[in-house]
């Protein structure tokens, strides 16, 4: 490995996975408490701005490599390490305890006349839409994220009075069935009224960053929160997004919002964090972060990937309408799990939740003594 420049950031990003531990010590790591082992890292350096090496360090190769670099750079790779190797909390929603030591599905129920993936099903139709999302739950969803404002490119920003009278009567519907219920919006007002209708954690694309109360409002309630990388507004996001290494310019992004969260009050273990696909990328760089996604984990909060029926899975698929693009977004979803994703945010919740069912047995049997 050639000389680390003692001013280059560093970054861990888990690699080489393999199907199980077993005569493997020392040799590999499990990561984030979850069901996926990995041997080695990508050691990405970014100097200057620009990544000037990405070599590949294995597990057993660590405590070196913490021994060649400077000391702010050792306390700084050993707490990404630490967080890489650390199981993630469960979250309490309610009575209902979500763990996260498996992929799970949480599944998109949105109640909005635009919405980009249902074109308005369920709006203006609360009991439908509670109807809708049951059958989600009943279908293997862990969790229901309740939306009434379109964050689809070119959308507008609705009256928050409007979007509280579309989530609050579907909200109270679901809760009383026994549903764990998210709240997606970016509304300080929108957020308490849902977590006081029920809802039990909060789903904010913007990161807490449109709304000044917005992270008085989640530290008092004492919620889980979503934190979702963004570029732009929904009026303006793919009007040219640009970036030098996305990659890692979403991973300080997310992680500056994380410590404002905390400074907040939020209490860590209940701040997950969502790339963002589509929220201000190219295709590329929706690539880029997808092949990448394990190197998230290094922020030590849960993650959630958002890309069910997005335009990239058209864009690769002969541009294919929304309603044409469950292959993709389960092959997505699978990509997800394999990289330990704990959340896939999903429209098509049966479907998934097979998917992650089969690729679920295929890990309990590599995890399983052979006899």
């Amino acid at each position: 490995m050639s000389t680390i420049p003692p001013s280059a950031d560093l970054y861990l990003r888990p690699t080489a996975f393999v199907d199980a531990p077993f005569g493997l010590d020392g040799q590999v790591a499990r990561l984030a408490g979850g069901l996926v082992w990995f041997s080695a890292v990508e050691l990405i350096v970014m100097d200057g701005g620009r990544r000037v090496a990405a070599p590949l360090v294995t597990v057993a190769d660590m405590d070196a490599l913490f021994a060649r670099v400077t000391p702010a750079q050792a306390e700084r790779l050993r707490t990404i390490w630490s967080r890489l190797t650390s199981p993630r909390a469960a979250l309490q929603m309610g009575p209902r305890t979500i763990r996260l030591d498996q992929p799970q599905a949480m599944a998109i129920l949105n109640v909005t006349p635009d919405s980009f993936s249902d074109g308005g099903a369920h709006a203006a139709d609360p009991a439908g839409a509670a109807e809708a999302g049951a059958r989600m739950a009943e279908a293997g969803a862990a969790i229901l994220d309740v939306g009434g404002e379109s964050t689809r490119p070119g959308a507008k920003a609705v009256w928050e009075g409007d979007e509280i009278a579309r989530v609050v009567p579907v909200i109270e519907r679901l809760a009383r069935g026994g549903a764990a219920v998210s709240i997606d919006t970016r509304k300080a007002a929108v957020m308490e009224a849902a977590l006081t209708a029920g809802a039990a954690l909060v789903n904010d694309v913007s990161a807490l960053t449109w709304d000044d109360r917005a992270r008085e409002v989640v530290a008092r309630a004492g919620c889980p929160v979503v934190l979702m990388h963004h570029q732009g507004s929904p009026e303006t996001m793919q009007k040219e997004p640009r970036y030098g290494d996305v990659l890692t310019e979403v991973y300080d992004w997310l992680e500056a919002r994380i410590d404002a969260a905390v400074a907040a009050g939020i209490d860590r273990a209940r701040i997950l964090v969502d790339p963002g696909i589509g929220f201000g990328k190219t295709l590329r760089h929706n690539l880029q972060l997808l092949n990448g996604l394990s190197l998230l984990h290094g922020l030590g909060c849960a993650i959630v990937l958002g890309a069910s029926r997005k335009r990239l899975v058209g864009a690769l698929s002969n541009e294919a309408p929304v309603e044409a693009r469950l292959g993709g977004s389960v092959a997505l979803a699978l990509l997800g799990a394999a990289q330990g994703v704990q959340l896939l945010r999903v429209h098509d919740a049966f479907e998934t939740v097979q998917a992650l069912r089969v690729w679920r047995g295929l890990r309990d049997t590599a995890l399983s003594p052979a006899g």
